[in-house]
């Protein structure tokens, strides 16, 4: 059987400039978090971006959900991708990064696809409850990330896509030492998934990791 790569940051920028380009906005986003200190970790990864553009793309999705937008850098991924009938609708809690978000939004001139809408997800989804998508990102407060996966399935049509981000939880999921809230969080909901008869789900290494879950 092959091994795996292990993939490090100088690898991580080979696959990046391989890898088709990012757009101008995208590019500034990028360096604006870079300006944030401790809170770019917020970001998702270039590679994720790149995969979530592929898999609009080539799975005809037209009508995403993202939890947890931050600074917009994977919402104007989704955007970008989806077709001019697509709609983005986009959940945050904090007023501030989700203003900027917009400003980056309306300067790629993809506002017009993405509802932003700001107050807690939990709140937003229950007033959501009746709307259908093709695909869902989670990527907001990990404690809340089991709600946050059942609540759309009540959400998502037949054969979509449900995508988590941050489910290796930076390789601390097999440290047996790590202990805390968020690790446990993480690894319970892991297991969840696994079991889930639900869906057909992937653990794909990009970035923090991401499960790929599609509903059967």
């Amino acid at each position: 059987m092959g091994k795996n790569i292990e993939i490090s940051e100088k690898i991580e920028k080979y696959i990046n400039n391989l890898s088709f380009k990012l757009s101008p906005v995208q590019k500034e986003i990028i360096d604006y978090n870079n300006t944030l200190g401790n809170e770019k970790r917020m970001q998702v990864a270039i590679s994720q971006c790149h995969f979530l553009q592929l898999i609009i793309k080539i799975s005809n999705i037209k009508n995403v959900l993202e939890i947890g937008t931050f600074t917009g850098l994977s919402a104007l991924s989704i955007a970008l991708a989806l077709p001019d009938d697509g709609k983005l609708t986009a959940l945050d809690k904090d007023k501030e990064t989700s203003k900027i978000a917009v400003s980056f939004f309306k300067k790629a001139k993809q506002d017009k696809k993405i509802q932003m809408i700001i107050k807690p997800a939990l709140e937003s989804l229950d007033e959501l409850k009746n709307q259908k998508y093709d695909m869902i990102f989670i990527d907001a407060d990990k404690l809340n990330y089991k709600e946050y996966y059942e609540k759309s399935f009540k959400m998502i049509n037949k054969g979509g896509l449900i995508i988590i981000d941050n489910v290796l939880w930076h390789g601390e999921v097999v440290n047996e030492d790590k202990m805390d809230k968020f690790t446990l969080n993480i690894r319970e909901l892991n297991e969840y998934v696994s079991s889930d008869e639900r869906v057909e789900q992937i653990i794909i290494p990009l970035g923090d990791g991401m499960t790929v879950c599609r509903v059967l």
